[in-house]
């Protein structure tokens, strides 16, 4: 069977938990979240983790997670940094932060060259998911093809009790392929609706039963290229901006919308959770107390 990589988005500062909330403890054994997805992702038939860090978390990151896993799987990494950039372009003065999920991504070239799954840090995703994405990844022809996939969760499994969340609100048609991807901000429940910011001040309505991306995504080496080009072109345009971001959602709804890739919309079920909020961590805890008991995992992961 083809070989899959498992690519885990772990270099966000944390600015709205307060900390490195991906290195936050949710099992009973002291397991973190990535912890229960790398499980599920080796129980789906990955082949390799990397992880996407910050250099300065890199020795933390190993001791608590990376040494471990390293003895179960092939491991590497490699680091986002704001001083990525092609040649030719400056980091405005000012600026403190990468340049977003696209760029995280984008990191990947040369160290991974096979099909490969995108996942963030501090999202807990079910098993369902992974197993869908790894076998359309392992049944691809071809390794270069725009043919990607993604995992479309149920916007109501994934919001949060603790605030408003940031979900790729998806617009699929009949036969479960991905039109368009809206980055939607501020998005919350009010009663049997959702609601999120239009950016204007006001409010969109939102069904709850909709599709939204988690940024959990199947692809092939050939997105690393898009990336490539496409950071280009968005620096050009958005680069001396302070808190620009080339976000991958919306560049793959870009070459969508171009007819430069075609998107299966892989439905889960599972239900999502998260540390977005300090006051999230709680419920996860629990969460995973429940998981466990129902024998969905063991006490003591790895």
């Amino acid at each position: 069977m083809r070989k899959t990589t498992l690519v885990i988005m772990a270099a966000g500062l944390g600015s709205r938990y307060g900390g490195i909330k991906q290195l936050e403890p949710v099992g009973p054994s002291g397991e973190i979240i990535m912890d229960y997805s790398i499980y599920d992702a080796i129980k789906a038939g990955f082949n390799k983790v990397v992880f996407i860090i910050r250099k300065d978390l890199e020795e933390d990151f190993k001791e608590i997670i990376g040494n471990r896993i390293s003895k179960i799987i092939e491991v590497d990494y490699v680091f986002q940094e704001l001083t990525n950039l092609p040649s030719g372009f400056d980091i405005p003065s000012e600026r403190t932060k990468p340049w977003g999920t696209g760029q995280a991504v984008l990191c990947c070239m040369g160290v991974v060259k096979e099909p490969f799954a995108v996942i963030n840090a501090d999202d807990y995703y079910g098993k369902e998911a992974f197993v869908k994405v790894h076998d359309y990844l392992a049944g691809l022809e071809s390794e270069d093809k725009s043919d990607y996939c993604m995992a479309g969760f149920i916007l109501g499994n994934t919001l949060s009790d603790n605030g408003t969340v940031t979900r790729g609100v998806c617009k699929v048609n009949e036969a479960g392929l991905l039109v368009d991807i809206v980055e939607t901000r501020e998005i919350e429940q009010k009663g049997d609706i959702a609601v999120a910011s239009d950016g204007k001040g006001g409010e969109l309505k939102i069904d709850l039963n909709c599709s939204v991306s988690m940024n959990m995504w199947g692809f092939t080496t050939g997105l690393l290229k898009e990336l490539k080009s496409g950071f280009v072109t968005f620096l050009e345009e958005h680069g001396k901006e302070l808190k620009s971001e080339y976000l991958l959602p919306e560049e793959v709804g870009r070459l969508v919308k171009e007819g430069n890739a075609v998107v299966h919309v892989l439905t889960s079920n599972d239900k999502w959770f998260g540390v977005t909020y300090k006051e999230d961590k709680q419920l996860v805890v629990e969460s995973f107390r429940k998981l466990i008991d129902q024998g969905v995992y063991p006490e003591k992961l790895f």
